[in-house]
C-alpha cells in the first residue's frame, strides 16, 4: 500500500537524523558521508546492468554530477556538520524547510513563476524557522546557532537540486539518477574524507550505524522514493516532508532522550503550514473538497 510505504520511507529517512547525530562526533561530518554515499553506491551499482542506463550516464554525466553535488556531497555534509551540536529532531525539522527553498529557487534561478499562496508559505515557513532557532538561542550555545545556519543551506541545496534534475534529467531512468548521483557524490568526497579521517580506533557500533546510514537510509531509500514516484506520483511522494520531522523528533527521543520542547512543535507546525502552502498541498486539498 502506498501509505504504508510513504510511512516507511519516512520513518527511515527520520532515522538518518539519528545515525548522524550518532557518528559525525566521531568520525567527523565529511569522512560519514564520503563512506554513506560510497555505500549507497555500491548498494545500487546493480543498475548499471541494464545497457539503457549505461548509455544515459553517458550522455548526461555532467548534469548527473551536480545532481551529486547539491542533492547528496553538500546537503548530506552539511546536515552531518550540524549534527554535532544540534539534536536529530531539530535538524529533521529544519530539513522539512526544503520546499520553501525550492519555490524559492525556481523563481530566482530557474524562472519560475512563484504564486501569491507560494510567497505566503514562503513567508510562513520564515516565520517558523525565526521561531525554531529562537527557542534553541534560548537553550543552546552560539556554536548551535551556527550550526543551525549551516544545515538551513543543505535544504536550499536540495531546493536547487529539484529543479536542476527536472530540467537537464527529466528523460533519465530515476535509478540511474539515485546511483549516480551518490556515485558523484562518492568521488567528490573522497579525497576530503581520507584527509579528515580520525586519528582514533572507530567502535564497532559505530561501523554498524554507517552500514544502516549507507545501505537504509540511502540506497534503500532512494529506491523506496522513486518507486513511490512512479506508482502514485510525485505530489503524494513529496508528502514525505511533513512526516519526517514526526520520525525525526521520536527517534531523537527514544533513543537519545532529546527534549521536544513546545518551541520545537510550534516552529515544526508553523514550518509545515508553510510549506504546504509553498508546495501546492492545501491548493490541491481544497480543489478536492469543492470538486
Amino acid at each position: 500500500m502506498p501509505l504504508l510505504e510513504l510511512l516507511l520511507l519516512a520513518a527511515i529517512w527520520g532515522g538518518s537524523f539519528l545515525f548522524l547525530r550518532l557518528c559525525s562526533p566521531v568520525l567527523g561530518a565529511l569522512p560519514l558521508i564520503a563512506l554513506r554515499v560510497s555505500i549507497a553506491a555500491v548498494v545500487l551499482l546493480p543498475v548499471l546492468s541494464h545497457a539503457g542506463r549505461r548509455a544515459q550516464l553517458r550522455r548526461h554525466w555532467r548534469a548527473l554530477a551536480v545532481v551529486g553535488l547539491s542533492n547528496s556531497a553538500l546537503p548530506f555534509s552539511l546536515f552531518a556538520m550540524g549534527a554535532q551540536h544540534l539534536g536529530a529532531g531539530f535538524e529533521s525539522i529544519l530539513n522539512a524547510t526544503t520546499p520553501l527553498w525550492a519555490a524559492l529557487a525556481g523563481a530566482v534561478a530557474f524562472g519560475v513563476a512563484i504564486t501569491r499562496a507560494q510567497m505566503l508559505g514562503l513567508f510562513t515557513g520564515l516565520v517558523g524557522v525565526v521561531v525554531l532557532v529562537a527557542g534553541q538561542a534560548d537553550a543552546g550555545s552560539s556554536g548551535s546557532l551556527a550550526a543551525a545556519g549551516l544545515v538551513l543551506l543543505a535544504p536550499v541545496s536540495y531546493g536547487f537540486a529539484v529543479h536542476y534534475a527536472r530540467r537537464h534529467l527529466a528523460q533519465v531512468d530515476p535509478l540511474l539518477t539515485a546511483f549516480a548521483s551518490q556515485a558523484w557524490a562518492a568521488l567528490m568526497l573522497a579525497i576530503p574524507g581520507a584527509a579528515l579521517w580520525p586519528a582514533g580506533p572507530v567502535p564497532a557500533v559505530i561501523w554498524a550505524y554507517v552500514l544502516a546510514l549507507g545501505v537504509l537510509c540511502t540506497a534503500v531509500a532512494y529506491t523506496l522514493y522513486f518507486r513511490l514516484l512512479v506508482k502514485v506520483g510525485p505530489a503524494y511522494a513529496a508528502s514525505v516532508t511533513f512526516l519526517i520531522p514526526v520520525f525525526g523528533m521520536l527517534w531523537g527521543r527514544l533513543f537519545l532522550h532529546e527534549a521536544i520542547t513546545a518551541t520545537m512543535l510550534l516552529g515544526c507546525a508553523i514550518i509545515l503550514a508553510g510549506t504546504a502552502l509553498a508546495g501546492g498541498q492545501w491548493q490541491r486539498l481544497l480543489r478536492r473538497r469543492l470538486a
